[in-house]
């Protein structure tokens, strides 16, 4: 399929996609006669799981090395577990500190609210 079709399935932009090409996530691309280039049916669900392990917290560097493991059929699941544990931890860490912000704003919004209130006279 031409970059077109692989943008318009994943919903991610064609520059993405040549970034993603050129980082190494997206291997499997040939070059036609008229040097466009001819993505695989697989490109879509690698595409897929690159978004998702990027939404996970994965840099693209460690979506790389577990692309090529994928790739290469050596996986090793010791090191996958221990790789999740540690981006599981910094997403629970993330959470804690967004609840921590959110917390702060409802108190400063309901110190606003009670000023707003007492200024009205109410």
């Amino acid at each position: 399929m031409r970059i077109a079709e692989l943008e318009q399935r994943t919903g991610v932009s064609r520059h993405t996609l040549r970034y993603y090409e050129k980082q190494g996530l997206l291997r499997e691309v040939d070059r036609r006669g008229n040097n466009y280039r001819d993505y695989p049916e697989p490109a879509v669900a690698r595409v897929a799981m690159v978004r998702q392990l990027k939404g996970l917290g994965f840099s693209l560097k460690e979506i790389r090395e577990v692309l090529d493991a994928l790739r290469d059929d050596r996986i090793d699941c010791a090191q996958g577990a221990a790789l999740m544990a540690e981006k599981r931890e910094a997403v629970e860490r993330r959470m804690a500190e967004l609840s921590e912000v959110r917390d702060l704003l409802a108190r400063e919004q309901r110190k606003l609210e009670e000023s707003a209130a007492r200024s009205r006279g109410t």
